[in-house]
């Protein structure tokens, strides 16, 4: 009889399931075990994460200076959600006396631009951003180009290689589609089968010398490392690097580092270049959050320290959907072209999605450094872009206080604009000889009107040069009272007795504080007030509401002022006949005392008195 070693369950099987058995163990023990990539401690199988220090918390900025950088793809205008990034980079660097870089990724050449670059850097002084080292500041980790770092990558690569953590991958873009082709067909998740790693070293060495085209791939490690994120906390895959849904037909995430061409992808330069300017922290979109565990792995192959990431979240429209590059109104350059201040755009960005702890949120740059902790949002931002016109007024109002050189500049575009909009001839009409410069400055201070641009803010200003309509609206006279007309009328008629030296805002509050009395005892003072300045305002602008009354009187000048009111006192006088008129049909007046209907009469507004039920002697007529 003849006997077996083997145990009771497995004496007998057959081949096929005895090899699918062995996987099964060797996929076990694998799993079991650290990454031959990864040191163990920074496997998920053990405690990769040590308890954070109170300076790594969310929210807290770390202890020592910091070094930052910003790196875009000249690819394109500079973009809302770009200068966000920038910003807070910059802002952290400063905010711990650290360094704010500036890195150019343009390894891709065939999406470069031309002038991009150029324009990038100009968009980036306007905004205030300037970089402590980078192109055309210089730095000691240069040069700052990808495109000129392609020796570095080179021999970096070479150190993968030699320790096994990258090989070298002769599969044709042919077979790989097929590849990828067949296991879209079977529902399986698409990767590469490792067939190239089966070459000896030296063999690989010796095709790629000799000329044979080939990528350099990245042997992931079987279970991806984790890391704590200064915004999300501890992130990452965790997860194996190899897509075993098909045991026969496996495939793993060995990301390509170095092309077929010799350029190194994103990933690979991207840690090279972090590691070699000796980066601490870097501050993305979440969208990079997926590739960010292939990033630590590289650094943990090369036994380099990774800097601290913080991952923002996206900007989306107001109907959730991302803010898309390609939507030229938010360019950098789009802002700048409609008159936004940098201060303004640059408030609106730490906004969104900074958690910030001023009441407040005018803030300039310097107040951002001070404030600025690590406390961001993880949700979506959602962009609302009437945010960005509050702040833009509220600066622009600032720059105008201000004076100066300042408001030389917003004087200047102002007087374009007016000229562009109203034409010379009405525009100097308007000024009737006065200080172009003084006229415009005082136009500008007028702080009820906001202040964006300088067109819109010409366009804010149409009342004011070009006058109230030819056929004024009717006031919307209160308590009933169309007889309060006449008062107003005299009431606005003092303001032409105002000599040309003493046209003066002071002048005009003063003179409304002489006629804050009611001329008529059953109106109170506070309506005769609101009555008279609305009067002002529609005799003057044509509308009840807008500026302040005196400084509105000193902006248009004492000629202007007294044309319109001339010409709204006599519309007042029409439209008193019409209320009078209408109020004593309403109280069914038909006719006079003696019961004669008045038809050919004409209406005299100052001497019809409504109210006939109050008269003491009916038999006495009503002098007309």
């Amino acid at each position: 009889m003849i006997t077996s070693s083997a145990s009771p369950a497995t004496r007998w099987i057959c081949s096929s399931c005895r090899a699918t058995a062995h996987t099964r163990r060797s996929i076990w023990v694998t799993r079991k075990q650290p990454s031959p990539s990864v040191s163990a401690r920074n496997c998920s199988t053990t405690p990769s994460l040590s308890t954070p220090t109170p300076s790594t918390k969310r929210g807290k900025l770390p202890i020592s200076p910091a070094r930052t950088r910003f790196a875009p793809s000249p690819t394109g205008n500079l973009h809302l959600g770009s200068i966000r990034t920038a910003l807070f980079n910059y802002l952290l660097a400063k905010a711990t006396n650290g360094q704010f870089l500036l890195r150019i990724e343009d390894t891709d050449a065939r999406r470069t631009i031309p002038g991009a670059e150029e324009k990038l850097y100009e968009d980036l002084k306007w905004a205030g951003l300037q970089w402590d080292e980078g192109p055309l500041v210089g730095g000691p980790h240069g040069p700052y180009r990808q495109s000129q770092r392609l020796d570095l990558y080179k021999t970096q690569i070479q150190l993968l290689l030699n320790s096994g953590h990258a090989y070298r991958c002769f599969c044709s873009p042919q077979r790989l589609d097929e590849l990828n082709r067949i296991r879209h067909e079977k529902g399986l998740p698409l990767g590469y089968d490792r067939k190239c790693t089966h070459l000896e070293k030296a063999e690989a060495d010796e095709r790629a010398y000799a000329g044979e085209q080939h990528v350099v791939r990245f042997r992931a490690p079987n279970i991806w490392p984790r890391y704590r994120d200064m915004v999300f906390g501890s992130s990452g895959h965790g997860q194996h690097a190899f897509r075993n849904l098909s045991l026969d037909e496996l495939v793993y995430a060995d990301a390509i580092l170095i092309k077929s061409d010799g350029y190194p992808t994103y990933h690979w330069a991207n840690v090279c270049d972090d590691h070699d300017m000796q980066i601490t922290h870097v501050v993305r979109g979440s969208e990079w959050m997926s590739s960010t565990p292939l990033h630590v792995a590289l650094y943990q192959s090369l036994d380099w320290t990774p800097p601290k990431y913080a991952h923002v979240p996206l900007l989306v429209d107001e109907k959730g959907q991302k803010l898309s590059k390609r939507n030229m109104d938010t360019d950098v350059a789009n802002f700048r072209a409609r008159g936004y201040l940098p201060e303004a755009l640059i408030n609106f960005a730490a906004l969104l999605g900074w958690s910030h702890r001023q009441k407040k949120e005018i803030m300039n740059v310097e107040r951002l450094i001070e404030l600025f902790d690590m406390k961001l949002t993880k949700g979506n931002t959602i962009v609302t872009f009437s945010k960005l016109d509050y702040l833009q007024s509220h600066h622009m109002r600032a720059k105008i206080e201000e004076g100066g050189k300042a408001l030389d500049g917003i004087v200047g575009d102002l007087a374009n604009a007016l000229n562009q909009q109203y034409g010379t001839e009405k525009f100097l009409a308007f000024a009737g000889g006065r200080p172009l410069k003084d006229l415009l400055e005082n136009m500008l201070r007028l702080k009820s009107l906001v202040y964006l641009n300088p067109s819109d803010f010409a366009t804010r200003l149409s009342a004011f040069v070009l006058g109230p309509p030819k056929v004024l609206p009717d006031l919307s006279i209160s308590y009933g009272q169309p007889n309060m007309l006449h008062h107003l009328r005299v009431a606005a008629s003092t303001f032409m007795l105002i000599p040309e030296e003493q046209w003066t805002e002071t002048t005009h509050s003063e003179t409304l504080r002489l006629l804050g009395k009611s001329p008529d005892e059953t109106v109170s003072g506070k309506t005769w007030k609101a009555l008279l300045y609305e009067y002002l305002r529609w005799a003057l602008l044509g509308s009840t509401s807008g500026p302040p009354v005196s400084h509105s009187m000193e902006v248009l000048g004492r000629d202007i002022c007294v044309t319109r009111i001339q010409e709204a006192n006599l519309q007042s006088r029409e439209m008193e006949k019409r209320l009078t008129k209408l109020k004593l049909d309403e109280q069914g007046w038909k006719g006079d005392a003696d019961g004669k209907r008045r038809i050919d009469k004409e209406w005299n507004a100052y001497t019809l008195n409504a109210q006939v039920e109050e008269k003491k002697d009916p038999g006495q007529p009503i002098p007309t």
